[in-house]
């Protein structure tokens, strides 16, 4: 099975030319993914990877991506974080419709992010649409959902222990 996902990382401050890390990915197995550079210090790579699920695909991915980029930091693995509108979309409503559903019902999920605009996690708002509304979801996408919302939170966590500790070193 095709699974297809983003994973977004910031390169080191002394990485070599683009091309190269182009080179690089590929040689470690990263040639099923386009390589986005549009932000300087940025990569991002869309891959199409075939697995047979999608924690492999994604695990996999991440691994040879370390390997051809030895200190990039993952900063976002999507899809995960999702606005109305990119909700919506998925399930084909109106932004209009997922906001009202999101008003009317105490128990849809709460973002993660409260703001303009507000952000939530994929996957658990997927599985209420699914559950509370009865909407078909694709399998895949759920799973690539739950497993990308997995990464992103363990990656937050690391940043805010990291950033705690040096907090306590420099005190």
């Amino acid at each position: 099975m095709i699974h297809e996902f983003k994973l977004i990382f910031q390169l080191p401050q002394n990485s070599p030319p683009i091309n190269e890390l182009v080179e690089a990915l590929a040689e470690a197995g990263c040639d099923d993914a386009i390589v986005g550079t549009g932000h300087p210090g940025r990569i991002a790579l869309e891959f199409s990877r075939e697995s047979e699920n999608a924690r492999e695909a994604i695990d996999s991915a991440f691994d040879d991506v370390q390997r051809a980029l030895g200190g990039a930091e993952l900063i976002e693995a999507a899809p995960d974080y999702a606005g109305l509108t990119e909700i919506a979309d998925i399930i084909g409503i109106s932004r209009q419709a997922l906001r009202k559903q999101m008003l009317n019902q105490a128990d849809f999920p709460r973002p993660f992010h409260c703001g303009n605009p507000s952000l939530w996690h994929l996957a658990p708002v997927l599985d209420w649409l699914q559950q509370q509304r009865g909407y078909r979801i694709d399998p895949a996408l759920q799973e690539i959902a739950q497993h990308n919302m997995h990464l992103n939170t363990r990656q937050q966590r690391q940043k805010a222990e990291m950033l705690t500790s040096a907090q306590t070193t420099t005190a």
